[in-house]
């Protein structure tokens, strides 16, 4: 199975040490674009203001050559930051099931994903758990971030559609 594109749109906005968008691109694992019209126009937007869960229903938009997006940015502007995406593309937003930071920043509260935790999680989703495993090595916290949220991980990612996911996190 070939690995699904990663891009990250990096708003600069955050602490350079503890970036992890800056940490999987350095080792070639994501495109990083520091303004919205790199982007790809066909793919899955990783939006935490979503109300639509990622499920296995998306896979057919990654199957097509779509790609998986993320935003990196503060918390504090996400709303802002999400408009100036989706007014300029055509990427269909998701939001992530719940799942539990393992990032020093927000360790152990819900949806407070780091970049590479959402873009693993998206991955592991979509059935790309190699991929996924790689971007998660190389940060600090990425093997706490698995054991942390295995148990929901490998439920989601055994999901047949997103409707059984859905009822599955709650």
């Amino acid at each position: 199975m070939e690995d699904v594109p990663i891009h990250i749109i990096h708003l600069e906005q955050d602490d350079p040490k503890k970036c992890t968008a800056r940490m999987i691109s350095s080792v070639g694992l994501a495109n990083l674009h520091f303004d919205t019209f790199g982007a790809p126009s066909r793919g899955i937007l990783l939006d935490p203001t979503s109300g639509t869960i990622q499920g296995p229903d998306e896979r057919r938009i990654i199957d097509m050559g779509g790609s998986v997006v993320a935003l990196d940015c503060s918390w504090k502007q996400i709303v802002p930051s999400i408009e100036s995406i989706t007014d300029r593309t055509s990427l269909v937003s998701r939001t992530l099931p719940v799942l539990l930071a393992a990032n020093p920043v927000s360790w152990g509260k819900p949806g407070r994903l780091s970049t590479a935790e959402a873009l693993a999680a998206s991955l592991i989703i979509l059935g790309r758990n190699n991929q996924a495993e790689s971007i998660l090595m190389n940060v600090p916290f990425g093997e706490e971030f698995l054991a942390l949220n295995r148990q929901p991980l490998d439920a989601y990612s055994s999901a047949k559609t997103t409707e059984e996911l859905v009822s599955i996190q709650w």
